[in-house]
């Protein structure tokens, strides 16, 4: 009896890596977007930022723009305590995608974080090199029917280069323009 629950565990575990593994190799085998940013405007990014990075911060980005660079897409887990700076790595990655006219979307779970992450990444990005062509929006369950429709119009136009909301950024409704980016924020 014992040998056999192993046996159905092992392949039960067996079939679900399998098909785990037959997901990635298909949405590894579509081409993504390269985005590329050059030494010069990470520095002048940086440089805009209110702290300097930690090392780990330094090297989470580094390797996500390395992945960027690439025509395969990137899938990846940026993991650390409240407070040690995944935001400020996420804020870097949506400006390089918005310097270079495409769209970044990050999902929040609630609102409240939503908010926060509008004023926080919008202040980030105001500063940045190329700011003043980067516009973040805020969109919500919340949202009001008028400037749902006008955040709509700028994602589909491409006006919008960064919205920050929460489920409400994965309607059937909302088409981008230039989608290059998606972040997740999980709180677990």
């Amino acid at each position: 009896l014992a040998h056999a629950r192993t046996r159905i565990s092992f392949d039960e575990l067996f079939l679900f890596q399998m098909g785990v593994l037959g997901q990635r190799r298909d949405w590894q085998a579509e081409r993504g977007q390269p985005v590329e940013a050059s030494d010069e405007w990470l520095d002048g990014f940086l440089a805009t930022l209110p702290y300097a990075l930690t090392g780990a911060q330094r090297r989470a980005l580094d390797e996500i723009r390395g992945d960027m660079a690439r025509e395969i897409p990137m899938n990846r887990l940026l993991q650390g305590d409240v407070g040690s700076g995944k935001t400020v790595v996420a804020a870097a990655a949506m400006a390089m995608v918005a310097q270079q006219g495409k769209q970044a979307a990050l999902m929040a779970p609630t609102s409240i974080l939503a908010e926060q992450h509008a004023r926080g990444i919008g202040e980030l990005l105001a500063q940045t090199p190329d700011g003043e062509n980067i516009q973040v929006r805020l969109l919500t369950g919340n949202t009001s029917d008028s400037e749902r429709e006008e955040i709509y119009a700028g994602l589909a136009d491409g006006s919008i280069s960064v919205v920050i909301g929460t489920h409400a950024v994965i309607q059937e409704s909302v088409e981008f323009d230039n989608l290059a980016m998606a972040i997740i924020d999980e709180q677990h």
